[in-house]
């Protein structure tokens, strides 16, 4: 483990704060502002769909010139994530039905059947960093194996385990596939889900309707030289954002009988302190301790939330040289109470007797 960072606030223990009180104060922050939500809307989908337009213009002049144009156009699309975000907690309209709508809209940009989502995030808002309840199905962002576990499982599936939270793999190679192929299909979605099953067929069938559209415009070949880049960018960039302010190497993992939703926020989830330009293209998700301890707060409200409430300030804070860093710290453990590096786990004993 590093040393302490004496610019790191020091992280007090969720007992030393006044809950209810702190749950009061940030009530205070979730109403959603119209006006504001209308703004964002349209600071985020007019210059995404512009730059779109922009990028097919460019084909023909230099398809590096394209490809410069996918990273801003990701940063949008990212945005745009984030507001889908906020619908799917009801937190970036007053209005239930505004939030659906809006939603379903984000979702076409993002690929991300909504319903669908919506209601496997909401999973994941229950049992946050709950090594006894970790989320189901192909979700490997949000869990995390105690070393004792990792040391018990066979070779093939511990090689296994490891190579798929390699950071290559795991935050470059799956998040496109993700996006763009395992969305497509509700492999995971349990049976009786049934609006969430169709709202990935619906999804399907919407963007079938744009590419087809789009291709007999632009071309086919078109179409996939200017929106592939920007999604495989904006899906890894997304998937980096919200797994590592879970998995970090001051992140906190609890057991059931420890685990509380106040504590698992204000310990298991971080402050990522971002450059101003990168904090407005991700919508403040950094402020993640915030919108834990109550996902109803709009992002456009988190940072005066976190600036309001001293008590925030002393939660695990990440610069961005340490969130690239963050992704090796895999496994957590028990003993020594934080996160490791696989290297740090020591070999199965049965394996060690065997290089003997």
């Amino acid at each position: 483990m590093t040393a302490p960072d004496a610019a790191r606030p020091i992280v007090r223990e969720a007992a030393a704060f006044d809950a209810a009180a702190l749950h009061r104060q940030l009530a205070a922050h979730q109403s959603a502002s119209t006006a504001r939500s209308l703004g964002q809307l349209a600071s985020s989908f007019l210059p995404f769909l512009a730059l779109c337009a922009t990028m097919y213009g460019t084909l023909a002049v230099s398809y590096g010139l394209t490809l410069v144009l996918a990273v801003p156009a990701a940063g949008f699309l990212v945005r745009i994530f984030i507001i889908q975000h906020d619908c799917g907690h009801g937190a970036f309209f007053r209005s239930r039905a505004a939030n659906t709508w809006v939603g379903r809209l984000c979702s076409i940009a993002t690929l991300t059947p909504y319903a669908n989502w919506r209601r496997q995030h909401a999973g994941h808002h229950a049992n946050w960093n709950n090594l006894d309840h970790q989320a189901s199905g192909s979700d490997i962002y949000s869990a995390c194996l105690t070393t004792a576990d990792y040391r018990r499982l066979r070779p093939v599936p511990r090689l296994l385990h490891r190579l798929l939270r390699h950071p290559a793999i795991a935050l470059v190679v799956l998040p496109p596939l993700v996006f763009l192929l395992l969305y497509r299909v509700p492999f995971d979605t349990p049976a009786h889900w049934r609006r969430e099953r169709r709202s990935v067929h619906a999804t399907n069938l919407v963007l079938a309707t744009l590419v087809v559209g789009l291709g007999l415009v632009a071309g086919f070949g078109a179409v996939a030289l200017v929106q592939l880049p920007i999604m495989v960018l904006a899906a890894i960039a997304g998937v980096w954002l919200f797994s590592v302010q879970h998995r970090f190497e001051d992140a906190h993992w609890f057991t059931q009988g420890d685990w509380s939703a106040t504590a698992a926020a204000l310990r298991g989830t971080s402050y990522l302190r971002l450059p101003a330009i990168l904090q407005w293209f991700t919508g403040n998700i950094g402020f993640h301790h915030v919108h834990h301890l109550n996902p109803r707060i709009p992002n456009y409200r988190l940072a005066a939330c976190h600036a309001q409430n001293v008590d925030l300030q002393h939660v695990p804070t990440l610069s961005l040289r340490d969130a690239l860093k963050a992704s090796t710290y895999c496994l957590w453990d028990e003993a020594q109470q934080r996160m490791v590096r696989f290297g740090d786990c020591p070999r199965p004993a049965a394996a060690a007797d065997a290089t003997r």
